[in-house]
């Protein structure tokens, strides 16, 4: 939805992956190595989604494709910075839908982003 748009206004796109930098916390040595090794594979997680990303935003016909790995303890805290450091306009993201007990255990980042976001939302369901 986020390539159609763009491709429709000639608009850019970023697409942002956003990962936790201490998503446990410990001390010591065993700590360190732990949480170098974990940025290490979420940056490499993050780097293999965007470049999907890009591929299909591009193949689409949008020429202005941008990536961002950016960080955040929440989700939404992550999506809010990047849309204030990069300017966007638009948030275009996924609802994957979930109902009843399943989403008061997991919570629903999408929700959150509409209520922290200061720029319009179209979410999309998976």
């Amino acid at each position: 939805k986020a390539a159609a748009l763009a491709k429709t206004f000639g608009s850019a796109v970023t697409a942002l992956y956003v990962i936790d930098p201490y998503p446990f916390t410990g001390v010591g040595a065993d700590f360190a190595y732990g949480q170098a090794q974990y940025l290490s594979a979420a940056t490499a997680e993050a780097n293999t989604a965007l470049d999907a990303a890009k591929a299909a935003v591009t193949q689409a016909g949008v020429a202005n494709v941008n990536t961002m790995v950016g960080e955040g303890h929440a989700i939404h805290d992550g999506i809010q910075r990047a849309v204030e450091s990069t300017g966007a306009d638009l948030i275009v993201m996924g609802s994957h839908g979930r109902r009843g007990l399943e989403k008061l255990v997991l919570g629903s980042v999408t929700q959150r982003v509409l209520g922290v976001a200061h720029v319009p939302v179209l979410v999309v369901r998976d």
